[in-house]
């Protein structure tokens, strides 16, 4: 499948700014009559994780995670995208990479972080934009809407 062809991948962790990317990357993929895949990774390490939580239990929270910012961005919408949900297992950054591959095009919120170099970007969409494998939209957290930080 070339970029062109292939589906628009966005991004989530349940902050307002990635149901933003999810929403802007939902409207791209309707003019671009592209499918929408919509990303969520999850980490489980059993001897780090202090919620006690189990491996099926993160990948459950996962899904309900993707579901949620569907349907936040699906809201008063007369068109909709085919969308597929993907929940995978690992680091944010690199299943991002990876979901890359054969993209029509990545879509990312920017989170601000605590060092200067993160102060437009946050960590994930910085190796995002370095690594990927398909173009890359950067959607800004506004004024009105400051970082949040994320499970």
């Amino acid at each position: 499948m070339s970029a062109k062809e292939g589906p628009i991948v966005v991004g989530v962790d349940g902050t307002r700014a990635s149901n933003r990317a999810v929403a802007w990357a939902m409207d791209e993929a309707v003019v671009r009559g592209r499918p929408l895949h919509v990303v969520n990774a999850w980490n489980y390490e059993p001897l780090a994780d202090w919620r006690e939580v189990t491996a099926q239990q993160a990948e459950a929270e996962s899904k309900q995670l993707i579901d949620e910012a569907v349907r936040v961005a699906s809201n008063g919408r007369a068109e909709l995208p085919e969308i597929v949900a993907r929940s995978a297992r690992g680091y944010a950054a690199e299943v991002l990479e990876e979901a890359s591959k054969g993209a029509a095009l990545v879509v990312v919120a920017s989170h601000t972080g605590h060092r200067i170099r993160q102060v437009v970007l946050g960590s994930t969409s910085m190796h995002v934009v370095r690594h990927a494998h398909a173009p890359v939209a950067v959607i800004p957290v506004t004024d009105a809407e400051p970082a949040e930080v994320t499970r």
